[in-house]
């Protein structure tokens, strides 16, 4: 898919999930600059700025759109030629997308050693890395129990329920508001990310703080399984993370209910750093507070300045 395309398909949530809209934008920008037609240093960068815009208006609060957006265009601008330049782009792309397809194994590795035989698992939403944690133990001879949630509106964890199926692990689908109920029966939590801010706290599909508040009341731990480009550099800052509302026709059908009756339906929710055991990522488990460490170490001086 072109820019446009790729645009359009995360907006429209037919490319769904962190990760994914990540390699999604890098695949993209690497797209472009193959098949660019030209020449010329400041028109080609003028496209280029174009295109990742056109990018990262399509999910502005998926910091991982950001993230993979910008390790590709890394370095661009100290380039003369466009051929080096275009190089360089699909390098960085290649990379980005290699990387963040191992960090789903190394996490899945990593988070298996906290799953005991036995051990009963719930999880949220559809994150592709927390399913490798749950399918890695049980490929590992684990003898496991997985409860996962509906996620409405979208409905996600029908895919995740069938992934899990199809790979043989014993699995139930609940309904959102059944999480409290079935915790007292639950061993570990394991979620994905969308966001990670500075200090520690999640931000990832609504509905996550209800696992985690229940999980603390239950006595369960709370995972959070998130590649590092996941963390947001602008909350370094101060900024705070924009938690996005999509349409009410997601929730009701026009005419349901009296026009007089409003329908908030947010994509995201918070959870505090206090409620999460431990992140685990593709560099090892840490702690909330790490992150902050993590993220100055990775991004360096030059990001900083982007983001100022």
């Amino acid at each position: 898919m072109n820019v446009e395309q790729t645009a359009a398909a995360i907006k429209d949530m037919t490319i769904r999930g962190a990760g994914k809209i990540a390699r999604a934008g890098a695949s993209a920008l690497s797209d472009f600059a193959i098949g660019y037609k030209g020449n010329d240093r400041d028109s080609f960068l003028s496209d280029l700025d174009k295109a990742k815009n056109i990018l990262l208006e399509s999910r502005p609060t998926a910091v991982s759109l950001w993230n993979g957006v910008h390790a590709t265009i890394k370095g661009v601008e100290d380039m003369k030629d466009v051929g080096e330049m275009v190089a360089l782009i699909q390098s960085n792309a290649e990379t980005f997308i290699d990387n963040s397809n191992n960090a789903v194994r190394f996490i899945g590795e990593i988070g298996a050693k906290r799953i005991k035989s036995g051990d009963v698992i719930m999880t949220h939403c559809n994150s592709s890395v927390a399913l490798s944690v749950i399918k890695t133990a049980f490929r590992q001879g684990k003898d496991i129990k997985v409860y996962a949630t509906e996620s409405r509106p979208w409905r996600q964890g029908i895919l995740t329920v069938t992934d899990l199926a199809n790979e043989g692990i014993d699995t139930t689908l609940i309904i959102d508001s059944a999480v409290r109920t079935v915790m007292k029966k639950v061993n570990e939590v394991f979620v994905g990310a969308d966001t990670i801010t500075s200090h520690g706290a999640l931000i990832n599909k609504v509905g996550t703080s209800q696992l985690a508040l229940a999980a603390n009341e239950a006595r369960a731990q709370f995972y959070v399984c998130s590649e590092t480009y996941k963390f947001s550099p602008m909350t370094l800052f101060g900024d705070r993370v924009t938690i996005e509302e999509r349409d009410i026709e997601e929730v009701v059908r026009k005419g349901e209910v009296p026009a007089s009756v409003k329908v908030f339906n947010p994509v995201f929710d918070s959870t505090p750093a206090k409620y999460i055991d431990a992140i685990i990522t593709e560099l090892g488990m840490m702690s909330p507070g790490s992150v902050y460490d993590v993220m100055v170490k990775q991004l360096g001086d030059k990001i900083f300045q982007k983001v100022i």
